[in-house]
This record gives C-alpha cells, structure tokens and sequence, in this order.
C-alpha cells in the first residue's frame, strides 16, 4: 500500500468512528425521549434499561451508517481540500479517481458488512427489542398507592390513600375495598378503614406490607343458602393494629415469549422472507381460484365469464325467465335471486378483503427484503456523493460539511420513504419505490465526480459573483 493511499485510510478512518458515534448517540436520545414515560417510575434495573438501549441502538445501524459515511467522506476530502493536500496529490500525477479508489474499497467493504448485518444480526436485534420494548410498556408504575387516587394494581384489591407522610411510607386516610371472588356477588364485601398506617416491602420485594393502626373492618359474610339467602351477616370489628400483606408481582417486568413476536418481517432474514413471499402467494392465488370456482355455482341467474379469472362485469340472463309465471311464481323468483345475489355480493366482498390483507403482507414481505440490498448500495452511493462535494467546497470540520450531508441525506430518506409507502400500498412497484432514492441519487455522484476531476468551482461564491457582476455590467451597458 502507497504511504498515500495510508494516509487517506487514516483521514477517513477517524471522522468514520467519531460520526458514526455522533448519529448512533442522537439517535438514541430521540429514543429516549420518545419512550421516557415509559421507562422512568416503574422501578427497573439498571440493566434492563441498557439491555434496552443496546438492542435500539442496533436497529438505528440502517439510519446511522449511510448518513456517517457520507459526513465522513465530505469532512475527510473537504479537509484535504482545505489545506491543499488534494493539490499536492494532484500535483503528484494521482488523479482524484486514484485518490479515491483505496477508500471506494473500504466502503465497499462496509456495505458488504451492512448487509450481513442487516440479514444475520439485525433480525434478532429486532426481535429482542420489540419484545423487550413491549414488556416494558406493559410494567405498571413503580409509585405505590397514591394520594388521592384508588390504586387497583395490586390483584382483588382497590386502595385509597387521602394523604402520604413527608417520608413517603406513613399514610394517612386509607380505605382498602377487597373485591369479591365468584360466586360472590360484584359488589365490595369487605372494606377496611384505618386512620394512619405505614407501608414497607418485605425482603427481595416480594410483598408489600401495610401496617393499619385505628382502624374498622365491615364484612359481608353469606348466610346457610349462600349469598342469595337473605339472613346474611354483616360483622364489624375495630382494631387498634393490624398487618395487611399484598403481592408485589405485578410489578415486576413479565417477559413475553419471543416466539410470539417472530411472524413479524422486521425478525425475518432473506431466507425467511423469500419462503413467506412463495408461500402467501401460492395460497394467494389457491384463495382466489376457489372463490372463482364457487361464484360459477350462481350461473342460475347470472353469466359468470368462465375463462377469465378476474370477474369485471356480471350481466343479467338473456333469457326472459318470467315467461307463462303467474304473480306470485314472479315474486318467489325475484325473492330467490335476490338473496342469491345478496349471497354472491357477501362471498365476494369477503373474499375481497381477505385477499386484500393477504397481498399487503406480500408486499410489506418484499419492503423487508429489498431493504437489506437498499442499505448496502446506499452506503457506496452516498461515498460517491459525498467524497467529490468534499473535493469541491474543500471544507473540513464540523461545519459546512454537516448541513450539506445533512441535506442530502433528508432527500435520500424522503425519497426512500416515499418509495416504501408506494411499494405498502400498491401504487408503485417493489423495484421501482424500493430503489427509486438509489435511482435519484447516483447520477447526482456521477455528476459530482466529474465536476470534481474537472477542479470545477461549483461551490466557490466568488466565480458566481464574478459572473452576475459580469452579467450586470452588460445590461446596464
């Protein structure tokens, strides 16, 4: 390797990891703050929030790694260009191309890593964050019984606290209705009052302990014939001191079982989504011939085409079916195809709608497929954007080169997802709305790369001052 092609490796090495770090980070402050209501105040571990963290920063790889090496690649030719190591390369007999190729390569490299990434890791992160995310969302608060409000966390009971201590575990006004048991009735046997009271948790967190003082307790017990025997007893007694336990399971997080999450696309790779796609579409089409195959039952009173397998008109019998009917023959018959038809109608429209689901998990199948191809190109095509616009504006730092990456990154995804939202809904096909940023961007590289063979002054304000002032002088002359 020339010491010039280690010294360009070097430059873009660096901005490479450091940017890459940047977007990752961001990325996951957006998450953060997205979901943030749902991790603070349910009494996690430490570990489960970085368990977390860690997965969604795997799934943000697909948004991270185009936009760094495009940032990269700008800050490393724009630096380059700015101290005028370009122009000694150049001076050399190296061409930009020359320059380029060594880290053409290492992208290269990278896209080929993205892809094995997106199809072996990236379906298992998934997996394990969504299933770890649902769980989460689904823990209940962590802040036990408060004030004001009827907890109804803890299982068969509903708790009411008026007032809480200063030290959060004395209460004060505390009413705790137990709810019934079949076959008891719906109604609230049993309640429990206690002027004050103090709560703590038992070793390991397994129970919560309330600790009653001047209190009452009412009970509604069932009388010899159950509870529909009318001498039931009601039992009052007052305590001076008593102990209420209650389960903290609640509380702790239940994990789901990740094979239920497993039937979504995000969890597939290539092999599973192709399988899916074969599958859906030969039950796809099976679905459809046996609902033409029924429809040709009602040719009684309507001509079905026999030899297109898509119905687009239904034409009423040529023959005069009333001929030598009396009334009432008349009126059976126009009831009978009426329900016939009501039957068709119901047989297709349900058949229609089944058949509607089952092409848009198709082409949500082929969304997730293309997607493991688009992440690769998009990382050579965006080096190709990036590292000639760097060799033209010759600006390195986190300046300009952030807000000109940042521009064209939005259009790549704007694009993207635009095309995506096509392909889902059937109005573009796959390759076309998968591909269609691809399609939009690369000939704006090529475009890119040659200005930037040819030294042009694309960028370079005073070549465009030069030219209206220039412009200006000959109207007014």
């Amino acid at each position: 390797m020339k010491k010039i092609h280690l010294l360009l490796l070097k430059s873009f090495i660096r901005p490479f990891i450091v940017t890459f770090l940047i977007v990752m980070f961001v990325l996951l402050m957006l998450f953060l703050f997205k979901y943030v209501d749902d991790l603070i105040g349910k009494g996690f571990e430490w570990y489960v929030i970085l368990e977390l963290m860690l997965y969604a920063s795997a799934t943000n790889v697909a948004m991270a790694l185009p936009l760094s090496v495009l940032l990269s690649s700008i800050m490393t030719y724009g630096s380059l260009g700015e101290n005028y190591e370009l122009v000694a390369i150049k001076s050399a007999g190296i061409s930009l191309r020359r320059a380029m190729a060594p880290m053409f390569i290492v992208v290269t490299l990278l896209a080929i890593t993205a892809f094995v990434f997106s199809d072996y890791m990236l379906p298992v992160a998934n997996l394990k964050y969504y299933s770890l995310l649902y769980d989460v969302r689904q823990q209940k608060s962590a802040k036990l019984l408060q004030e004001g409000v009827f907890s109804n966390d803890f299982t068969g009971y509903s708790i009411r606290v008026q007032r809480k201590g200063e030290d959060g575990q004395t209460l004060y006004g505390i009413m705790i209705y137990e709810k019934p048991k079949p076959p008891a009735p719906t109604d609230n046997l049993n309640v429990t009052f206690a002027k004050e009271g103090t709560m703590y948790r038992t070793a390991g967190d397994k129970y919560l302990v309330l600790k009653l003082k001047d209190g009452i307790r009412y009970e509604e017990r069932p009388g010899k014939n159950g509870y529909n025997d009318q001498r039931q007893q009601l039992v009052r007694y007052r305590f001076a001191e008593t102990e209420q336990k209650f389960s903290l399971d609640n509380f702790t997080i239940k994990r789901t079982d990740e094979d239920a999450f497993k039937s979504a696309f995000q969890m597939m790779n290539i092999r599973q989504l192709s399988h899916f796609r074969d599958s859906a579409e030969r039950v796809t089409d099976s679905a459809r011939l046996t609902a033409y195959k029924l429809l040709t039952a009602y040719v009684k009173y309507f001509n079905v085409p026999k030899k297109s397998m898509v119905v687009k008109h239904i034409v009423p019998a040529k023959k005069a079916i009333f001929e030598g009917m009396d009334e009432a023959s008349q009126r059976n018959t126009l009831s009978i195809a009426s329900n016939e038809a009501k039957t068709v109608l119901d047989l297709v429209k349900g058949r229609a709608d089944t058949n509607k689901e089952e092409v848009h998990n198709i082409r949500r199948s082929i969304v997730e497929y293309q997607k493991k191809f688009t992440l690769s190109v998009a990382c050579l095509v965006l080096f190709l954007i990036g590292a000639p616009l760097g060799a033209i504006i010759r600006k390195g730092g986190l300046g300009l080169p952030v807000v000109v990456s940042v521009a064209f990154f939005l259009l790549y995804h704007i694009i993207s997802t635009i095309g995506e939202k096509g392909v889902k809904d059937g109005g573009t096909p796959p390759i076309i709305g998968m591909w269609i940023a691809i399609f939009v961007l690369t000939p704006i590289g090529i475009f890119l790369s040659y200005k930037a063979a040819t030294d042009s002054t694309l960028f370079d304000m005073e070549a465009y001052k030069r030219f209206f002032n220039k412009l200006l002088k000959r109207k007014m002359a």
